[in-house]
């Protein structure tokens, strides 16, 4: 039989607090609390019935424990060591809260198991879902996408290409000779088949970018500044290459599809944030995906570009001039963090060796 501790019973039905022994038994869904009145009134609650007091670390020991009996008022002992070894002798089974709050070694466990969780979904998890999300994605909802943006952009930055007729001819045979020599391998949706189409533009400086459902957009900067420096076509033929391989990973798709289920997981991660720290989490994340994007188009390009014959040496000449603030060799540091490219060096240096920082 429990050993009886000696505690107060206010039992709301009158004024005083009565003596009572009070005795935890051992039951199958937690300990059953007993109370014996001098008067000789007993009570039973089951586990459940009772409003068991939170537990307390050895070096925090209240100086009296109090227990909420719900309709039956409330009891209260005076000897916390005592209740807690009774507690402990009918099997009482501290929850993982619960021992978190008593002990920093169970608390530091679960904080690296949660850190590791929001990582590991960060890292593998967003993506592998995003991509399986962008598989359902229709083909003609990114083309009528397409078709609004560019009506966008040619309204408010880009003009009608002021390129001769013949160059632009040239580049686009290059560019159509490109996506009539892409493998099965290097399609990473293979029932995924988009119209590759390569439109110039005037405006936006040197540049080139890619839009769902295979558009392409060049500008006469990237092709200007191609030609003052002597880099030759392949230069942007690699370039070209490189958006290819946006449009046929789907990236800008992707990347949509990757904020959403990010900032679901980060809801559920973090729970009641605020909103600069959820805003400010989402973000770095979003340009760390964005850069992986990169790093996948210029591996995309190398390969690419290996198969038809060409080389990436050149392109990487030409992103070094595009970024007039780069050195050969430098290295980005922290502030990469908030780039939503790689570090140009670091890039040149791996297309020059026909290769990328795939992640």
């Amino acid at each position: 039989m429990a050993a009886a501790l000696p505690g107060l019973w206010f039992d709301g039905r009158t004024s005083g607090a009565r003596p009572v022994e009070v005795r935890l038994q051992r039951a199958a869904e937690g300990p059953s609390l007993a109370l014996q009145a001098e008067d000789g009134e007993s009570l039973v609650l089951r586990h459940r019935q009772v409003r068991w007091p939170e537990r307390w670390s050895a070096k925090r020991a209240p100086r009296k424990v109090v227990v909420d009996l719900g309709a039956r008022g409330s009891l209260e002992i005076s000897d916390p060591a005592a209740w807690e070894q009774a507690l402990g002798a009918a099997g009482y089974q501290a929850t993982v809260a619960t021992r978190m709050q008593t002990r920093w070694t169970t608390f530091a466990v679960v904080l690296l198991a949660v850190v590791a969780v929001v990582l590991a979904f960060y890292r593998w998890g967003t993506p592998w879902v995003a991509t399986q999300l962008t598989r359902q994605v229709p083909l003609s909802w990114e083309t009528d996408l397409t078709q609004r943006a560019l009506r966008d952009i040619d309204g408010e930055w880009l003009k009608p290409s002021k390129l001769p007729a013949q160059r632009q001819a040239a580049l686009r045979a290059r560019f159509d000779a490109l996506a009539a020599n892409l493998p099965a391998e290097l399609r990473r949706y293979p029932g995924y088949q988009p119209k590759l189409e390569l439109h110039f533009r005037h405006g936006m400086g040197a540049n080139a970018f890619a839009l769902p459902g295979g558009t392409v957009v060049m500008t006469d900067g990237i092709v200007e500044l191609a030609d003052k420096h002597q880099l030759g076509d392949e230069a942007l033929v690699g370039v070209l290459a490189h958006e290819i391989g946006h449009v046929l990973h789907r990236h800008a798709t992707r990347l949509v599809v990757e904020q959403g289920v990010l900032n679901v997981g980060l809801g559920l991660a973090l729970g009641d944030v605020s909103w600069l720290a959820s805003i400010g989490g989402s973000m770095l994340t979003g340009l760390s995906y964005r850069r992986s994007h990169e790093s996948e188009a210029d591996c995309f390009a190398v390969a690419l570009m290996a198969r038809t014959g060409g080389r990436t040496a050149p392109m990487a000449d030409l992103l070094m001039k595009m970024d007039h603030g780069a050195k050969a060799g430098e290295s980005a540091g922290w502030t990469e963090l908030l780039s939503s490219h790689p570090a140009t060096p670091q890039r040149a240096e791996a297309l020059k060796r026909g290769e990328s920082a795939c992640r």
